[in-house]
């Protein structure tokens, strides 16, 4: 596997070695051994898979009470996978990276605590979503920022989006800004 950086502090695109033939493929999606030796975490505490249909966009969504790290990938189609970092004290406060996720390309993303993330569906057929947390789930602790938010000025290749009224309803990176939660 291949592990890069990206402009934004912690975040980084882990790159799977994928074994194909006419048969099918084979790839090791995680490895503590080899994880730790690019200096990513090791110590996941939750799976997660999503399925959403093709046009969803979900996010942008962060948990600030026992904030969890998430290893993103696709296992199922394609997403346009974002990370916003949402650190208060952050030189790159503000900025998000985004890149294609695939169940072919043998992409994953890593992204650390202190980040907002979401995604959207790419092409025609749905995308199952898989990733692993550092930390558990936490309903009271878990917040957002609008997807579309002007501020962040996002560039999603899609249009007229599903999107969940939580989705719709989230506040703006502004409000963020002024208020931000403990972390």
């Amino acid at each position: 596997m291949k592990v890069e950086k990206t402009p934004l502090e912690g975040l980084a695109v882990v790159t799977l070695d994928i074994y194909g033939d006419e048969r099918g493929f084979f790839v090791e999606r995680y490895n503590a051994g080899k994880f730790a030796q690019h200096g990513l975490p090791t110590n996941f505490v939750q799976d997660n898979h999503s399925r959403s249909s093709p046009g969803v966009l979900r996010g942008l969504h962060f948990q600030h009470t026992e904030p969890q790290g998430k290893l993103v990938g696709a296992v199922c189609g394609a997403i346009w996978d974002i990370a916003v970092d949402v650190r208060p004290n952050s030189p790159t406060l503000g900025q998000y990276f985004a890149i294609e996720l695939s169940d072919m390309n043998g992409k994953l993303l890593w992204i650390p605590p202190g980040f907002a993330h979401g995604f959207c569906v790419l092409g025609d057929k749905v995308a199952d979503v898989f990733y692993k947390t550092t930390a558990l789930f936490n309903g009271p602790g878990e917040s957002g920022v609008a997807w579309n938010d002007p501020d962040l000025a996002i560039d999603w290749p899609i249009k007229n989006a599903t999107i969940s009224s939580r989705d719709q309803n989230m506040g703006s990176f502004k409000e963020y800004i002024k208020n931000p939660p403990k972390w």
